[in-house]
């Protein structure tokens, strides 16, 4: 699949939006100056976190308070979690002692994930020798978790129970669809008023700014991945002088341009390629799963199961609509493989146990998601002007779809409330460092990465001076810091620990491909 091709076709039948506000000014500038002063002041005062949050002793918790408008610094404020693992100050190989640098601090994307189990990495193998000399700091961002949560539905009425998820859908659907999205939007504002529109990727950059110093830092480590790498990006333009050491693992591409529709276009073409990905290596283990001895019959193997699903449920909970979310995240991570095939092929063979175990929808998980979603749109549709015309989404779209349908219509669902969305809508701010306007920072990029496609890391790479790129070929997984390749992780540690970088470029081979499992 010819992803820049896709993406350029689609991305000609996008609109001229309405002239936006900007995303920065000198009185948020200042606000920020003033919030991270009495952060500074302040600190955060850490302790023992409660049940609720699930973290083990080793992890402590804490508050930080930050202004929910920091035009208004001193007007209303909202608090957001932050958990903490503190350095070990020993080498897990010798056990000798090791100079803490301060804080490492984490952001895992989304928008509207939250990053509070972070430091529960220092135990991973992996990560011993980082936990040795960092603070390992997670947060949930504004929006997410208890930090001043956003809701656009009741919780109980988000999980719908088996739905379809027609490949090319027609137009009564479209208008459903349209109208449902529409409904989320005015939710959205109905149930967080004015306080909607300061939930943006600048105002995460500078609360990542006032968590800074309330931990004591005068420049920042940090590692964003996904989504965490636009925040990132952004804190690097805005606070270039604040940055240590930064690293940005699996980046989406920051020009304004692309910021958020166009990026959405890219993805489903992405998606394409990797779905094809999984498909020609369940192919190769046809022995194994019997889906098909090439990437086509697997396919074909696919829509049999979405086929009987539309006609009957999988345990009453399972429609084509939830195995296809499942699906979506093998397209994220090769090591689901194993059990997606397994999935599909137990199904084929009369046993639904494994796919109504992977792809149900559960009712205890359901606060947690509508936030999760909630937090996304609120972000992405504040972010930047979107088309408001359905019919611009509908003529890129189904263009795409027609050599794209895996994931296409699920992004148009996905983001389609920021068509009538009702706060304003932002600028993108420019991202760009001249030389020497930061220190070495590293970029981590899988060349077949679908959820952040390849073109953003090199995007990131060309704004950035000084930024070296790492990037693991032919391969697709999504965040690479401390996975599966010993080559980028060796890179990310040696710039972690010792501030070294590999030149401009350097690329690792894939990883091994998953075992197939019976």
């Amino acid at each position: 699949m010819r992803t820049a091709a896709l993406v350029a076709a689609g991305s000609l039948l996008l609109t001229t939006p309405a002239p936006a506000s900007p995303s920065t000014s000198a009185s948020e500038a200042r606000g920020t100056a003033v919030a991270a002063a009495r952060a500074a002041s302040e600190g955060i005062d850490f302790g023992p976190c409660t049940e609720e949050q699930e973290l083990p002793p080793t992890v402590e918790c804490g508050t930080l308070s930050v202004p929910l408008d920091y035009a208004r610094p001193d007007g209303e404020r909202i608090r957001l979690t932050v958990s903490r693992s503190r350095a070990t100050g020993k080498d897990p190989a010798t056990g000798r002692a090791v100079p803490r640098q301060g804080s490492l601090v984490n952001n895992p994307g989304g928008p509207g994930v939250s990053g509070m189990y972070f430091p529960m990495l220092g135990v991973v193998p992996g990560w011993k020798r980082l936990a040795a000399a960092y603070d390992l700091v997670g947060y949930a961002p504004r929006g997410v978790g208890r930090s001043a949560p956003l809701s656009c539905t009741d919780p109980a009425t988000f999980h719908q129970g088996p739905a379809p998820a027609p490949t090319h859908p027609t137009a009564a659907v479209k208008r459903e669809r349209a109208a449902r999205a529409a409904a989320y939007a005015r939710g959205c504002a109905e149930r967080a008023g004015d306080a909607l529109q300061h939930y943006t990727s600048p105002n995460n950059a500078r609360d990542l700014d006032v968590l800074r110093a309330a931990l004591g830092e005068t420049r920042l480590t940090f590692l964003g991945s996904s989504y965490g790498t636009y925040v990132g990006a952004l804190y690097a333009t805005l606070f270039p002088s604040h940055v240590r050491r930064m690293v940005f693992d699996s980046a989406v591409n920051p020009a304004p341009e692309r910021i958020w529709y166009r990026n959405g276009l890219a993805r489903s073409a992405a998606f394409e390629d990797r779905w094809a990905d999984f498909r020609a290596w369940a192919a190769r283990h046809h022995a194994v799963y019997g889906l098909g001895d090439t990437a086509r019959k697997v396919g074909g193997s696919y829509d049999v199961v979405r086929e009987r699903l539309a006609r009957e449920p999988a345990g009453g909970k399972v429609g084509p609509a939830q195995l296809h979310a499942s699906m979506l995240k093998a397209a994220y991570y090769d090591d689901h493989w194993p059990q997606r095939a397994h999935a599909l092929s137990a199904y084929l063979k009369g046993d639904p146990a494994p796919l109504v175990e992977q792809a149900e929808e559960q009712p205890e998980a359901a606060a947690e998601a509508e936030n999760t979603r909630a937090v996304y749109l609120a972000v992405q549709c504040n972010d930047a002007p979107w088309p408001t015309d359905f019919a611009v989404w509908d003529r890129d779209n189904t263009r795409l779809a027609r050599r794209a349908p895996f994931g296409t219509w699920d992004t148009v669902w996905t983001n389609l409330p920021c068509a009538s969305w009702p706060a304003p809508r932002q600028r993108p701010l420019d991202v760009r460092a001249g030389a020497g306007e930061l220190p070495p920072t590293l970029i981590l990029a899988a060349e077949r990465d679908a959820a952040t496609p390849y073109d953003g890391a090199l995007e990131l790479h060309r704004r950035l001076a000084g930024a070296a790129l790492v990037t693991e070929r032919d391969a697709g997984s999504h965040g690479l810091a401390g996975g599966a390749n010993a080559c980028v992780n060796a890179h990310l540690t040696a710039y972690l620990l010792e501030g070294r970088v590999p030149g401009r470029r350097a690329s690792c081979a894939p990883h091994p491909a998953p075992a197939p499992r019976a």
